[in-house]
């Protein structure tokens, strides 16, 4: 049995300036167990955002993405949290990330089913074998029984704008030698549930995350804090991070139209500041804006992956954790928490890591230590030089920025 609701309206420019996110009412019949949402506008004309909540709150978000979405018992579109459809108002969200001044008109097509539908079929990691751990390839001794983990912050899967699904991306991973990977899709925690079987199959550990992404800037949540409600402001979004025992990251805060303009007093100690739109390391905004932020920033780095096909790579740049347990996304939350982070171009480029009371120095052979209180040419390919406060830097005779150090 199939029951199907049809919902139209039209949003103007005034909708988008006072509410950007608006919800369209639908209550599908007693005996649905499985519902399909399609939206349907000129995408010549302007972009709406795809959303859902059911009467007990949150179940899934996927942006401009998708147009299209499933929810049933035991499996959902990607970007969507199965589960037994609950009974009373749904709400369909629509997010107004571009609305011409002339307005813009939208069709939303609710098919509710009493037969769920068939699961596709999900791909498996794919074969591949593990390299040994960043740590033991370059060399990098412990530190009072911690290890250094080399991974990437940012990345996305077919749960969001991604272009490959978790198994997929794990594999990806573990072919570019990455001890770890957050998995951060936009506004959504959907693709949390598959990380476990993932990281086991590859090797790699998976680090849940979420992209808090709206039009005045985004920021990476990682660890299992649960759904971050984006509508709310800024700074509950931090509360809620560390609540949970996670910790917020400010993204990519001078990316062109992605840049941070919320206030930057949000309680936030972390920050993207090594993203692959910084593509002149000689510019030196990035620095810059953290500088002018706060005097002891976490530094921070992703890739923001996508897909290979936008000539993206994972682990570049490349963000290296002190952690206890290598294997346990936990584990490395905490070492971020706890400011033991570094950042650098790739798994083998040039690294400089606070190591105890030294900077221990790998690679960086005829670089430059800069720091607030450090102007020193280095010398060696592994080596240990006393440690200075404050965030330091690996630069080239050129002034391009080859390392991070917090």
């Amino acid at each position: 049995m199939e029951h199907v609701i049809r919902l139209n309206g039209r949003h103007t420019l005034h909708d988008r300036v006072t509410g950007p996110v608006r919800e369209v009412p639908f209550e599908p019949p007693a005996w649905t167990r499985a519902l399909t949402v399609r939206l349907a506008y000129d995408k010549g004309a302007g972009t709406i955002d795809l959303g859902c909540a059911g009467p007990g709150g949150f179940r899934g978000w996927s942006g401009g993405a998708r147009e299209e979405y499933t929810i049933g018992p035991d499996w959902a579109t990607p970007g969507y949290l199965p589960g037994e459809p609950e009974p009373g108002v749904w709400r369909v969200l629509l997010g107004l990330y571009r609305v011409p001044a002339e307005g813009l008109a939208y069709e939303v097509t609710v098919t509710a089913y009493d037969t769920p539908p068939q699961e596709p079929v999900r791909p498996a990691v794919p074969a591949g074998e593990r390299p040994p751990p960043a740590a033991e390839r370059r060399g990098l001794p412990r530190l009072d029984g911690l290890t250094w983990v080399a991974g990437d912050l940012h990345a996305h899967t077919v749960h969001s704008d991604g272009g490959l699904t978790v198994p997929a991306l794990a594999g990806h991973a573990r072919d570019a030698g990455l001890d770890f990977l957050a998995v951060t899709d936009h506004n959504t925690v959907s693709h949390h549930r598959e990380l476990p079987a993932a990281a086991r199959a590859s090797g790699v550990t998976l680090v849940p995350g979420q992209e808090v992404t709206t039009d005045l800037g985004h920021a990476n949540a990682f660890g299992d804090v649960g759904w971050i409600d984006f509508r709310r402001p800024p700074g509950t979004w931090a509360e809620a991070a560390d609540g949970g025992g996670g910790i917020l990251s400010i993204n990519h805060p001078v990316a062109a139209d992605c840049a941070w303009r919320h206030p930057p007093d949000i309680g936030a100690h972390a920050a993207e500041i090594w993203h692959w739109s910084w593509w002149d390391r000689t510019w030196g905004a990035p620095l810059a804006w953290a500088a002018a932020w706060r005097d002891d920033p976490v530094l921070l780095g992703g890739s923001d992956f996508h897909s290979e096909r936008d000539g993206q790579r994972l682990g570049a740049p490349t963000t290296w954790v002190l952690a206890e347990d290598p294997g346990d996304p936990a584990s490395v939350v905490a070492g971020i928490r706890a400011r033991r982070t570094a950042v650098s171009a790739a798994p083998g480029g040039p690294l400089l890591l606070r190591h105890g009371a030294d900077f221990l120095v790998a690679g960086g052979d005829g670089l430059v230590l800069w720091g607030p209180q450090t102007r020193q040419v280095v010398t060696g390919d592994l080596v240990a030089l006393p440690a200075h406060p404050g965030p330091h830097r690996l630069e080239t005779a050129r002034n391009e920025v080859m390392a991070l150090c917090t």
